[in-house]
């Protein structure tokens, strides 16, 4: 599986992240502040094969770095994105 950049980056206030599954797995997809806490989750769950594109609005959220992090088993894969209001 993999996980594409964050486009456009920096953003504000929204921001699109794509990633790829290559068999049906079990995955953990969510955004993090720089403190570590979960701000939202995409996807927690089983998820099929296939090509994802995610829109992300911050529109509430204040200026700084937040993380998409997508784990699925032992791996686990992280993009950065800025937040410029």
């Amino acid at each position: 599986f993999g996980l594409g950049q964050v486009y456009p980056n920096p953003f504000n206030p929204a921001t699109e992240i794509s990633y790829s599954l290559d068999k049906r797995m079990n995955i953990d997809f969510a955004v993090y502040n720089a403190a570590g806490q979960r701000i939202e989750t995409i996807h927690n769950g089983v998820q099929q094969t296939g090509n994802y594109t995610y829109s992300w609005n911050a529109g509430n959220l204040s200026s700084g770095i937040y993380f998409f992090k997508l784990a699925a088993g032992s791996t686990v894969l992280t993009q950065k994105a800025i937040l410029i209001k």
